[in-house]
């Protein structure tokens, strides 16, 4: 615990933690030292629930993007039995942004696409960010690709800030994979199985998360656009990217009240960043209970589910436009 870095909305939880750190530490405590610490265990966990539930959707932002949160290779290390990694996309390179390879979840065997950030200033450097090229779609959706020629499941890890906007990324048709990839994913005949771990963010998000189920971890966030770009935009400046990410509407609760997400996978009390097995733990049960009920679908099932989940998103806004087109016409006979 001590090791994490608090965010801001968790110092007064830190500064508690760390008194009854010391009295716990205590030599032969007293009764009335034993009853402090039960007490003060009480109010942690009161004040952990009471801040978390209560969370801005900035402050959602940053639980997504802190630097102790669990990324695809700690996910990899914990969900399954077995991994092996399938490097390149036959073309241009590796792109070490997207991972994928064969892995195992007990008796389950699947095709594993996941994006990864790293941590440090080296990891991050490898893994440029999280921030795909060309190469790292290509590479995604050929391992889907091979995936369906074994007749098996994919999982997607989602984890972003977007894709690399580079100008080499841009020269070898960024926009174009992306898009090429939305297509292809949603022709692919075999289950497909998305989750948010962290954060979502706009075409290179998307362009892994075509899926038969997508789901979104409690304090991740999956959007259009970042709340600083999107400040930007607006405000002409990022400082009111707070402002920004309430207008988004991104929040887990949000997205699944709108049905772009099919479920919310809970976080441990505190967030993923406090205890990655627990948060690894919920996250493999998810993916088995969605990957069963994708089992018994046959393929044409499966692309319709997919092709129909997909049409869905946005039925409001257009029946609210349909509704407004009809008051104009009777309006002008």
């Amino acid at each position: 615990m001590s090791s994490l870095r608090p965010l801001p909305f968790e110092r007064k939880i830190y500064e508690l933690e760390t008194r009854l750190e010391q009295l716990e530490a205590e030599q032969n405590p007293t009764p009335a030292t034993k009853d402090a610490i039960r007490k003060m265990r009480v109010e942690v966990t009161r004040m952990k629930r009471e801040i978390f539930e209560n969370l801005s959707a900035w402050d959602i932002v940053q639980v997504a993007r802190h630097e102790s949160r669990p990324q695809t290779l700690d996910y990899i290390e914990l969900l399954f039995d077995e991994f092996v990694e399938l490097h390149g996309d036959k073309a241009i390179g590796d792109d070490r942004a997207i991972l994928t390879g064969f892995a195992k979840l007990d008796d389950c065997k699947l095709m594993f696409i996941g994006q990864q950030k790293g941590r440090n200033l080296q990891e991050r450097l490898e893994h440029n960010y999280g921030m795909a090229h060309p190469e790292g779609y290509r590479k995604a959706l050929s391992k889907m690709q091979l995936a369906a020629k074994f007749n098996l499941p994919i999982v997607c890890f989602i984890d972003t800030a977007g894709a690399y906007p580079g100008l080499a990324a841009e020269e070898r048709g960024q926009a174009y994979q992306i898009a090429y990839n939305l297509r292809e994913m949603s022709r692919v005949p075999t289950p497909i199985v998305c989750v948010v771990i962290g954060e979502g963010g706009s075409g290179g998000a998307i362009g892994i998360g075509v899926g038969d189920h997508v789901a979104i971890l409690e304090f991740a966030y999956y959007s259009v656009i970042s709340p600083e770009g999107c400040a930007g935009i607006l405000w002409k400046h990022e400082k009111f990217a707070d402002q920004a990410a309430a207008a988004l509407r991104f929040t887990s609760r949000d997205l699944h009240e709108f049905g772009i997400v099919d479920e919310v996978i809970p976080e441990p009390l505190g967030g993923a960043h406090r205890d990655h097995r627990k948060m690894a733990t919920a996250l493999k049960g998810s993916l088995a209970q969605a990957l069963r009920s994708l089992s018994g679908m046959s393929r044409e099932q499966l692309l319709d589910h997919r092709y129909q989940k997909f049409r869905k998103i946005g039925q409001f806004e257009e029946q609210v436009s349909a509704d407004v087109a009809e008051v104009e016409t009777t309006e002008s006979a």
